[in-house]
């Protein structure tokens, strides 16, 4: 199978939505099909040593810079498109890559599937502080961008809930973005570096470190677990370490000053992807009281890493963190303090058992092929459809004919006479100039 990937965010920009494409790309491929990225520029990438990824000029989109508007190159894609011959494309964000996958797929006559990575609701205030778009108008956006599109795919539960608020019926399969576990597990990893970076975090040998990871927005509601800090210090040694950057960093610095929290908070800043394993190996928890992903990547690297999940609960965690050897969910801020505490209480070696078992449900390999079946599903489902609106055809040009008004049709009865009239013309044109071409050659011959 041949497949296009229409995205505004790819590497070398860092994003789950980068991540989950990137996952993607390389399980079909190792399942035997040629994959096509068609993305947006960045003057970061290495365009010499990329394999089959377009790269189309494109600006940032107001304030998501990661999210971007393509400028030159939109007929060119449709070309290239054409002669990679592709057989269906799946688009992953809703702006200008996104439209134009489905303007190709419908000029080439394919499906077209999309997946929503986005809960759109909680970052509308970035655009324009949100006087641009409200979050109720969400749902019209994302309805508008999917007519066209055959399918949806859902990462989590959440997010097909979300969808069908909507009022969203086209048909659509819930598939959890999976990772690269052996990237994660990292056997190679020595105890001894791990107690290294612990002390290059500054964490004493009998304190609790517990890692959040991940951009630095206040949707992000890393703030809930610094405000129940102080309560978990009753009782616990514990270290935060804040890995990431992003636009409430500062706040969230200013937070820890004013609850006197410096000696137990650490940020790190940026953290290169290569790393993130020896911090996930490093913790002794993940913990995140987000409540805006739509499934959060990063539950499951910890997961592979070895490390327990605390979070804030939702459909898609109900169901990964269905033990607790896997972690502990919290209702909300209220009781973040004390569901923490109890995950401390009992800390205890994991059970390798069951961290092997849950490893395969996560994998990149079981999501490439959830996602293969789900496009030879739509693209039997689009050929059959298509079949029968060719054999329809005829019969819907009657209908629309006979519900034209009078003048139309009188206008349309001439046109067909005129038609005729130049028809007969132009065959009695062609006899004249077979007579010619026949003295022509009669000439010749003399």
């Amino acid at each position: 199978m041949r497949v296009g990937l229409f995205t505004d965010s790819y590497y070398p920009q860092i994003s789950g939505v980068a991540t989950s494409i990137q996952t993607l790309a390389l399980e079909l491929e190792k399942l035997g099909h040629e994959v096509f990225i068609f993305t947006t520029t960045d003057p970061r990438a290495d365009v010499d040593h990329e394999r089959n990824i377009i790269r189309l000029q494109s600006i940032p989109f107001v304030s998501l810079a990661e999210r971007k508007i393509v400028l030159k190159g939109v007929f060119a894609a449709y070309l290239i498109a054409k002669d990679f011959d592709l057989d269906i494309i799946h688009t992953q964000t809703e702006f200008g890559m996104g439209i134009l996958g489905k303007m190709v797929a419908a000029q080439l006559r394919i499906p077209v599937i999309h997946t929503l990575h986005t809960k759109y609701e909680d970052y509308v205030y970035y655009i324009a502080k949100g006087r641009l778009i409200r979050p109720s108008m969400v749902k019209y956006v994302i309805r508008n961008f999917l007519k066209g599109t055959e399918a949806i795919i859902c990462p989590s539960e959440m997010v097909a809930e979300t969808v069908d608020s909507y009022g969203i019926t086209l048909p659509k399969r819930i598939i959890p973005t999976g990772i690269e576990i052996e990237v994660f597990k990292r056997e190679d990893i020595k105890p001894e570096e791990l107690i290294d970076l612990r002390k290059e975090l500054g964490i004493k040998p009998d304190e609790i470190m517990l890692l959040s990871l991940s951009r630095i927005g206040a949707e992000k509601n890393i703030q809930s677990v610094v405000r129940a800090l102080p309560e978990i210090l009753t009782e616990f040694p514990v270290k935060l370490v804040i890995v990431g950057h992003g636009p409430y960093a500062d706040t969230l610095k200013a937070l820890v000053e004013e609850l006197d929290l410096t000696e137990h908070v650490v940020f790190t800043g940026r953290v290169e992807n290569e790393q993130t394993a020896y911090y996930y190996k490093a913790a002794d928890f993940f913990i995140s009281a987000s409540t805006s992903e739509t499934q959060g990547l990063t539950y499951l690297e910890a997961i592979a890493s070895g490390t327990r999940v605390l979070a804030a609960r939702n459909p898609y965690l109900s169901g990964l963190i269905n033990d607790v050897e896997y972690g502990r969910l919290f209702e909300g801020d209220d009781d973040l303090a004390e569901v923490t505490k109890a995950a401390m209480r009992d800390l205890h070696p994991i059970d390798k058992f069951k961290f092997e078992k849950k490893l395969y449900e996560i994998s990149a390999e079981n999501f490439a092929k959830q996602v293969y079946l789900f496009y030879l599903d739509t693209i039997i489902e689009y050929n059959n459809l298509k079949s029968i609106e060719a054999e329809r055809f005829p019969m819907k040009m009657e209908d629309t004919i006979r519900q034209m008004p009078l003048t139309v049709k009188r206008s349309i009865k001439r046109e067909q006479i005129r038609a005729k009239y130049f028809a007969r013309k132009a065959s009695k044109l062609a006899k004249n100039l077979q007579s010619y071409v026949k003295i022509d050659k009669d000439k010749e011959q003399d």
